[in-house]
C-alpha cells in the first residue's frame, strides 16, 4: 500500500481543498475548507458558476451593501460545502468571518446562520462543522453552539492553553497549525527542524497527549502541513487535514508507516493540566510568543481573503 493508504489505517484523513476534483481523486473522510481556499477556488472557471448562483440568487434581496455581500458569502460557502458533502461521507468545515474573531455574540449568530443555511438546502447539522478562531471569544461562542447541537472546528491554534480551554468547553475538533508554528520557529531560531523534533509535530503531539490523557473527547486534527514528514510523524492522531500537493506524494511512496501517536502512550506520560479560566488562558497565550503571534497573523490573513472575496462579490453585483 502507498503511504496514504497506510496512514489512513491510523488517522481519519481530511482534505484541505475546495477543488472537488482533488476530494474525488483522493478518497478522504472529511474536507475543509476556509476564505483563502474559497476565494482561489471561486477564480478556477469551473467553480465560477457556484459564485454566478450565489450572487443571482440574492440579486432582489433586500439586504443592501454590506449585509447583502455576507448574505451572498454565507450563501457561497453553503454551495462549495454541499457539493464538498456530494463527494465525502463524513463532514466538512465550514468557517466564520475572521473579521468576527474577538465577538462571541457575533459568533454565534454566524455560526447558527450557516447551520440554518445548511439545513435550509438539505444538509443535516451532522455533517457540518463550524470553523471559529481559537480566541477566547471564539471558545465561548464555540461553547454556546456546541451547546445547541452545532457542532465546531477550533481553528488558528498553537498552543496547549488553547486546545485545553476547548476541551473543556467540549468542543467538537480543533485544528492546531502544525505548520505555521514550525514556520514561526524555524524564522525565530535560524534553523531547520526534521522528525519529531519539529516544533509544530511537537505542539501537537502534545495537544494529542493532553486530550488522551485526560480523557476528553474533543477530537484533535493536525493541520496546515509543510511536508509529508510532518505528517507521517503524527500518524495515529485523529484526524489529519492534508493539502492535495502532499496527498499526492503519499500516494507516490510504499515506505512503511508506523503509528507514532496512540492513546495507550498518552496514558504513560507525566502531565499536569493547564488552567483554561479567563485569566489563566490570557497569561499562558499571552506568554507565549509564537502562539500569540501566530493567532494575530491568521486572523490578519483569512480577514484580507475574506476583504477579497467580498470584492470580487462586489463587482459580481455591478457586472450584471
Amino acid at each position: 500500500m502507498n503511504q496514504l493508504d497506510q496512514l489512513k489505517q491510523f488517522t481519519k484523513v481530511v482534505a484541505d481543498t475546495g477543488d472537488f476534483a482533488t476530494l474525488k481523486e483522493y478518497t478522504p473522510q472529511d474536507a475543509t475548507t476556509n476564505p483563502s481556499l474559497i476565494f482561489a477556488a471561486t477564480k478556477i472557471e469551473r467553480y465560477k458558476g457556484l459564485l454566478d448562483q450565489a450572487v443571482d440568487e440574492n440579486r432582489k434581496s433586500d439586504l443592501k451593501d454590506a449585509a447583502l455581500i455576507n448574505h451572498i458569502t454565507d450563501r457561497l460557502l453553503i454551495l462549495f460545502g454541499t457539493e464538498i458533502l456530494k463527494i465525502v461521507p463524513g463532514r466538512v468545515s465550514t468557517e466564520t468571518d475572521a473579521r468576527l474573531a474577538f465577538d462571541t455574540e457575533a459568533l454565534v449568530k454566524k455560526g447558527r446562520q450557516l447551520i440554518a443555511l445548511y439545513e435550509k438546502h438539505g444538509t443535516s447539522r451532522e455533517r457540518v462543522l463550524i470553523k471559529v478562531a481559537s480566541t477566547w471569544e471564539g471558545i465561548r461562542a464555540a461553547e454556546i453552539l456546541q451547546s445547541e447541537g452545532i457542532k465546531c472546528n477550533l481553528t488558528l491554534l498553537f498552543s496547549v492553553v488553547q486546545a485545553a480551554a476547548c476541551a473543556e468547553a467540549k468542543i467538537q475538533l480543533i485544528s492546531p497549525f502544525v505548520g505555521r508554528i514550525y514556520d514561526w520557529y524555524k524564522k525565530a531560531e535560524n534553523r531547520d527542524f526534521t522528525g519529531p523534533e519539529d516544533p509544530g509535530v511537537k505542539g501537537t503531539t502534545a495537544i494529542y497527549n493532553y486530550f488522551k490523557k485526560f480523557g476528553y473527547k474533543t477530537e484533535v486534527m493536525g493541520a496546515s502541513f509543510r511536508n509529508t514528514k510532518q505528517i507521517l510523524e503524527l500518524a495515529g492522531c485523529d484526524l489529519l487535514t492534508i493539502s492535495p500537493k502532499l496527498l499526492g506524494e503519499l500516494t507516490k511512496s510504499e515506505e512503511k508507516v508506523e503509528r507514532k501517536l496512540s492513546p495507550e502512550i498518552a496514558q504513560s506520560l507525566p502531565i499536569e493540566k493547564v488552567p483554561t479560566d479567563e485569566k489563566g488562558f490570557r497569561w499562558l497565550l499571552n506568554e507565549d510568543a509564537m502562539a500569540t503571534e501566530k493567532l494575530a497573523e491568521g486572523i490578519r490573513l483569512f480577514t484580507a481573503d475574506s476583504i477579497k472575496l467580498d470584492g470580487l462579490i462586489a463587482d459580481q453585483l455591478k457586472a450584471k
